[in-house]
């Protein structure tokens, strides 16, 4: 039996209250004060009428898939204010800004932001996704550089292809790390490069996933996503011959998240833009928290052959 997962305004309010205290019990900042005014913000939230009559949202996991999602996200993808890309992104281009120039493959492409910037710096690059529909913005931005509509299972790539691989913010959405990780060792060549940046787990717990449009039954479904431990990325690199030169965990920036005033009444679509009726607690709880993994690898230069599919 499929399990249901049941959204609350307040679970998730009063979740983001008890992050706060558990972390300031852990890093030694909540002092007397800051409790008791959390246990005092808890109690106000519970006697909200607006909050403690608010139905949530039952959802069901695995009733969207991610090309339906990505169909929806391509027209605002690139538009300002995308966090994770925000701090992402400077990581990521500064490595990329050390590797020596050849020939590159964007794995998971999405709208090309990472292509276009392989391509400034004189890759000769090419794109792969599996979304029609970011495949589109991405020829419209990079009309000369070619892409292919692929999943990272099969990619359309010969052995020993290119000199460097990325792959950002996608692998949340694949079941196992392993056979992907297989498909960009088989196509690098030894001594290549590759650069991964992936959701970090600590924010599936912080931020949960939203449910999307009703699915096929009409109900609000969950994008099944794959959330992992740094360990499972190093017991799938490993052993094909990925050696890892770096490994970042970005941080969302302190203070960076500026509440609004509360809105009168609740929005009547799901949304975790509650966060402006706790602001210290989110703050907390949030602030400084790791957003995103960043890892670069190497391919182990004596490597002989593909690597084995067992």
């Amino acid at each position: 039996m499929r399990g249901v997962t049941y959204l609350s305004p307040l679970g998730y309010l009063l979740g983001v209250e008890g992050a706060a205290l558990l972390r300031g019990f852990r890093e030694g900042s909540a002092d007397r004060a800051f409790v008791e005014a959390r246990i005092a913000e808890i109690r106000t939230l519970l006697d909200t009428p607006v909050l403690a009559h608010a139905d949530g949202v039952t959802a069901e996991p695995g009733t969207i898939d991610a090309a339906e999602v990505y169909r929806y996200w391509a027209p605002h993808y690139d538009a300002p204010g995308n966090g994770m890309i925000d701090i992402e992104q400077p990581v990521v281009r500064r490595i990329l800004d050390g590797l020596p120039v050849g020939t590159a493959l964007d794995a998971a492409c999405g709208t090309g932001r990472h292509t276009a910037y392989l391509h400034e710096l004189g890759h000769q690059v090419t794109g792969v996704d599996a979304s029609p529909e970011m495949l589109a913005r991405a020829r419209e931005r990079l009309p000369d550089v070619a892409f292919h509509e692929a999943d990272l299972h099969r990619l359309p790539l010969p052995d020993d292809a290119v000199d460097t691989v990325v792959c950002a913010l996608a692998l949340t959405h694949v079941p196992e790390l392993a056979p992907v990780l297989r498909e960009f060792a088989r196509v690098l060549r030894p001594g290549g490069h590759l650069v991964i940046s992936d959701a970090h787990l600590l924010v599936s717990y912080l931020r949960p996933t939203l449910p999307r449009r009703p699915g096929p039954d009409g109900r609000p479904s969950l994008l099944a996503e794959y959330h992992r431990p740094l360990s499972a990325y190093l017991a799938a690199a490993i052993p094909l011959g990925l050696q890892v030169l770096h490994c970042e965990e970005p941080r969302r920036p302190r203070g960076s998240l500026t509440p609004d005033a509360a809105p009168d009444p609740l929005p009547a679509h799901p949304s975790w833009d509650l966060l402006h009726w706790c602001p210290e607690a989110s703050a907390a709880a949030l602030d400084e928290s790791p957003v995103v993994v960043v890892w670069h690898f190497r391919l182990d230069a004596t490597r002989k052959g593909p690597p084995s599919n067992r």
